[in-house]
């Protein structure tokens, strides 16, 4: 049940934001092994003074074309699961666009327990995925 928020330059196409929003949600459950309509993400399009980043960071060169993608999810992958994650995000981001793949920035937030998630209603759910 990951959250996603995606933060791009605006000046993208429409067609490059959903490619890359495609491509997440793909790797999340290949990766992560979520259901197919777990697909909760928000795409912000920023102008160019509201990205900020440095040209190289750890060795790594970044440009006006970076993204920011920031997954909430629950605890409980590998170490190996959040680099495979990382890397096929990265790598379908980066095949599938012109986004280079030294532009994508991944952070992953987990939260612990089932309380912390309603998906409407105003109510905790469980998913029938999850439940014992």
């Amino acid at each position: 049940m990951p959250f996603v928020r995606i933060s791009l330059p605006k000046k993208l196409s429409l067609e490059t934001k959903n490619t890359i929003s495609e491509s997440i949600h793909e790797s999340l459950i290949q990766e992560f092994h979520i259901p197919k309509d777990d697909y909760f993400h928000v795409i912000e399009e920023l102008e160019p003074h509201q990205i900020k980043y440095p040209e190289s960071y750890l060795s790594i060169s970044h440009s006006e074309d970076i993204v920011y993608v920031q997954i909430t999810a629950g605890q409980g992958r590998t170490l190996e699961q959040k680099k495979k994650l990382y890397h096929e995000i990265a790598t379908r981001i980066s095949t599938s666009t012109a986004i280079l793949i030294n532009n994508v920035i991944i952070v992953l937030l987990e939260n612990n327990g089932l309380e912390n998630w309603s998906f409407g209603n105003g109510e905790i759910q469980e998913p029938k995925h999850l439940k014992k």
